[in-house]
Order: C-alpha cells, then sequence, then structure tokens
C-alpha cells in the first residue's frame, strides 16, 4: 500500500509540473499539446562572511604578480644608484716602496677599469709604467691579488675578506676634509698596484712572497690568529 501511496504522489508531483493545451483547427478538430514547466534555479551568491582568500582569483593574482615586477623594478634602480656613487680609492704604486696616488671611480667599476685610472695617473711620472697596458698591472689588497672582472660592488656585496678582516669599507667623507657631499673613500688599509713583471721578479721577497690569489669561496672568518700566522 505504501509504495501505490508514493507513486500517486510522484504522479501528482509530475502533473503540476506540466499542462495541457488544446490546438483547434478550422473544423473544429483539436490536438492536445503537453507543455513542460521547467522550474527556475535559485543562483546561490558569495558570503562576504566567508574566508576565500585561499581560493584562485584571477584578479588577485594579476595584483601580486604586479605587485612582484615593481618590488623588482625598485630593487634593481637602488642597485644602479648604488653602482653609481663615487668613491676616491687611495693606492699605493709599489715598485719596491710605496707612492700614495688617488683615482675618482664609480663603485660599480671592475678592478680593470680601476687599474686603467691608475695608469693614466702614472704614465706621466714612472717610466716603468709608460709602455705599459691595464693587464700588466695587478691590484693587491690585504696580500691578497684580486681579479680583474671583479667589481667594488660585487666585493662590498659578497662582504669579501682577507686574513685580518673586510677587503673594503666605503664611507663618506667627514664635512671637515671638503668633498663633494656622498663622496665616498675606502676606509680600511690602501691597496698596492704594481706591475706583474715587478711581482714576477720580486715574488720569493718580502711583501710579494705573502701575497696569494684572492678566493671568494676561502671563508677567512674560520682562520684564527695562529693559523693565519702557519699560512
Amino acid at each position: 500500500w505504501a509504495e501505490n501511496s508514493d507513486r500517486r504522489k510522484e504522479k501528482e508531483e509530475k502533473k503540476r509540473d506540466q499542462y495541457s493545451i488544446l490546438d483547434m483547427d478550422d473544423e473544429g478538430n483539436g490536438e492536445e499539446e503537453t507543455v513542460i514547466l521547467k522550474k527556475k534555479r535559485k543562483k546561490i551568491g558569495k558570503n562576504p562572511a566567508v574566508n576565500t582568500s585561499f581560493l584562485p582569483d584571477k584578479d588577485r593574482e594579476v595584483q601580486e604578480l604586479q605587485e612582484i615586477e615593481d618590488l623588482k623594478t625598485e630593487w634593481a634602480d637602488k642597485q644602479k644608484e648604488i653602482k653609481g656613487q663615487d668613491v676616491e680609492m687611495t693606492f699605493n704604486y709599489w715598485d719596491g716602496s710605496g707612492h700614495r696616488h688617488k683615482v675618482l671611480i664609480k663603485k660599480g667599476y671592475t678592478i680593470e677599469q680601476f687599474l686603467n685610472y691608475c695608469l693614466e695617473s702614472l704614465v706621466g711620472i714612472y717610466p716603468d709604467v709608460r709602455c705599459a697596458s691595464v693587464d700588466m698591472l695587478m691590484f693587491v689588497k690585504a696580500n691578497l691579488i684580486i681579479p680583474h672582472y671583479l667589481t667594488f660592488y660585487q666585493m662590498e656585496q659578497m662582504k669579501a675578506r682577507g686574513e685580518k678582516g673586510p677587503l673594503f669599507r666605503f664611507v663618506t667623507h667627514k664635512e671637515e676634509e671638503n668633498k663633494p657631499p656622498g663622496l665616498l673613500k675606502d676606509d680600511l688599509q690602501y691597496g698596492k698596484v704594481t706591475l706583474r713583471s715587478w711581482y714576477e721578479r720580486n715574488k720569493h721577497m718580502f711583501p710579494a712572497n705573502k701575497w696569494k690569489s684572492f678566493d671568494p669561496e676561502v671563508n677567512w672568518e674560520k682562520y684564527t690568529l695562529e693559523q693565519t700566522f702557519k699560512r
């Protein structure tokens, strides 16, 4: 009995969803046509109280990508500004004794560019450099021979060190030094500029016998004072 009752209810529901219309022709004959009425579904909106930040959102993704690009541009502009800073580099031209000179460079310059400025300032003073080229010069800082391809900016970023501490520390000149505002200088021990030919002739003698090639992979912070003297 219960099964018959369920079937009856199902038939009644179908009847409510349809109705019949009579299509009469000119002779009075009619055909019954059944029209099915479709129920409209109610559209469900978002609940503003629910956190949906974990769901995909195209507009949000576009905004986040734009923010990342803006940060990249800002960082690149800042690094360009740092590389363009003026630095007054004091160095000793070494031919067995030190002769102090100064050149004005940019922090983004390579050692090769720096040596080119040094050569220009030395060529009219010392006969032994008159026929020299940049690749015939060496830059030695804290007993380390610095490769020509590195820039001062790179060495500052990598915090390049020697046995006794940092290789470079760029600071602004004091006001009483009457230098242009913002001009930097290396506040640590002055480096040496020398001819490779002089080094090859004297590398068995002090101080050249203490010089060695700079290796960015060597961490001098691990060396104790005792280990330093053993080297």
